[in-house]
């Protein structure tokens, strides 16, 4: 006999880095798991050391990391511990980034700049990434930049069905705060069973970051509780003007909904001080507890990423999670 035959068992292990623990082990406790033992820390020059505590060789493994600030600090680790699997032999590494950094720099707006985020999927292919799992691309193509499976999860269901519970028996409008997210704000619509869509037409200064003039709404919302959906929140300027525009023509309230927060300052005041009713988000990144404030919501995205991660892992379908629009 030439050969050796032997069947081998599937095994799915969890990492975290420590940017965001808190959802890592949620996304462990919902997969009937723990995550695995890992020494990490700095040297005195700042640089990176990882180390898992336990063999992970020949493994399925899910290693999650939001990319919160310092971005740069824990995209760096995230790739260590993405390397220290690869020479460990681990058999699948999926990226299981909840927020991508880097997403927003996703296109050339003038000459000469780069294309940050098209680097971030290269940088995680060389560190021997095989598919990487995130939630809500502040642009579809980023889907592509990768070379290898992406799946793009949406926060969509836990948003929606949230909204639907607490404010279904009002008249709603779902309003997009700039044309580019008409389609999203379409399946917004969809979910909600069918409610009127407006949007924001809005101008932005490509030399200015983190601004833009919020000139008319484009729908009608009168007298009708406005969804203003977005996939992020950074400074908070741009949905803060959309949400005193909408009051301007006539909505009868304003509930602020998007999946990742970032909340750089002066966010948390404009959010406080805003005319919405209310801020809905979800903890693709942590929240610091100063960054809390008494009409912001946080929704728990771990049960979206391990049933992902199951799908995954078990070879099922990640699309079947969204009707087919994944």
């Amino acid at each position: 006999m030439s050969e050796i035959k032997k069947t081998t068992e599937k095994n799915l292990m969890v990492f975290s880095g420590r940017a965001h623990p808190q959802l890592a082990d949620e996304v462990a406790k919902e997969l009937d798991t723990d995550l695995v033992p890992t020494s990490a820390y700095e040297f005195a020059n700042s640089e990176i050391y990882v180390r898992y505590e336990e063999s992970v060789r020949g493994c399925d493994a899910f290693v999650i990391q939001s990319h919160t600030a310092p971005v740069n600090e824990w995209i760096m680790e995230h790739l260590i511990m993405v390397d220290a699997l690869k020479r460990a032999s681990a058999k699948r590494i999926t990226v299981v980034m909840p927020f991508w950094g880097y997403s927003r720099q996703d296109k050339k707006h003038r000459g000469r700049e780069p294309i940050s985020a098209r680097l971030m999927a290269d940088l995680f292919k060389t560190a021997g990434a095989d598919r990487i799992i995130t939630v809500d691309l502040h642009a579809d193509q980023l889907q592509g930049f990768f070379d290898g499976p992406v799946d793009h999860l949406m926060a969509l269901p836990i948003l929606t069905d949230y909204i639907k519970d607490k404010y279904g028996d009002q008249e709603l409008a779902v309003v997009s705060p700039d044309a580019g997210r008409i389609k999203v704000a379409e399946r917004w619509s969809e979910r909600l069973g069918g409610v009127p869509l407006a949007f924001i037409h809005k101008s932005r200064d490509i030399t200015r970051p983190n601004e833009t003039v919020a000139n008319r709404v484009v729908g009608d919302v009168t007298g009708k509780i406005c969804v203003l959906t977005d996939d992020i929140i950074d400074t908070g300027g741009t949905i803060v003007k959309a949400a005193e525009a909408l009051m301007k023509d006539g909505a009868a309230g304003v509930v602020i909904a998007a999946t990742h927060a970032i909340l750089s300052d002066p966010a948390v005041d404009r959010l406080k001080n805003s005319s919405a009713v209310e801020v809905v988000i979800t903890n693709t990144l942590p929240l610091a507890p100063e960054k809390e404030f008494d009409k912001l919501t946080c929704l728990s995205i771990a049960p979206l990423l391990s049933r992902a991660i199951k799908e995954v892992f078990e070879d099922g379908s990640v699309t079947s999670m969204f009707d087919g629009h994944a």
